[in-house]
């Protein structure tokens, strides 16, 4: 099943609509993204708790890493650089972090407010190699914005 991407952003428009709680919006676009498509095996949020530090949650799939500093791992390379990091290969990623040991490729976007301010990064791991392409992150990339982009937090 590969996910269909006008679809899915109708669908977390209209669940979201007028929705201002980060943690609420954060839960709904997890839950759908990660049912969208078989490749997606974790997908979830990492979000600025304090500077150069994320937590997790919401997420769905199983345990994850509880904090992850910026200067570590896929995720801590999109808070830092504030660029998507689309990783076929998370062994050949320096410093990735194994969160899971089946993890084989990993796509992680930041999310900014309408402050323009970091306030997550947003992570689907799969457990197939190469498994994201640019298509996932631009598409991926439009549903974050239109969802957090008008809040402020």
């Amino acid at each position: 099943m590969r996910v269909d991407y006008p679809t899915l952003a109708k669908t977390i428009a209209s669940l979201t609509e007028g929705e201002t709680d980060p943690v609420a919006l954060m839960a709904t676009v997890t839950c759908e993204v990660h049912h969208a498509d078989d490749r997606f095996d974790w997908t979830g949020f990492y979000r600025v708790t304090e500077p150069e530090l994320l937590k997790i949650g919401p997420y769905q799939g199983g345990h994850g890493c509880l904090q992850i500093p910026f200067l570590r791992g896929v995720c801590g390379a999109a808070a830092r650089t504030g660029q998507v990091q689309l990783v076929p290969d998370v062994d050949a990623f320096p410093g990735h972090i194994a969160c899971a040991s089946s993890t084989r490729s990993e796509i992680v976007l930041p999310v900014w407010d309408a402050a323009g301010d970091l306030v997550a990064v947003f992570d689907i791991d799969s457990n197939q190699p190469d498994a994201f392409k640019q298509e996932d992150a631009d598409a991926l990339r439009a549903i974050l914005h239109a969802t957090f982009a008008r809040q402020s937090f």
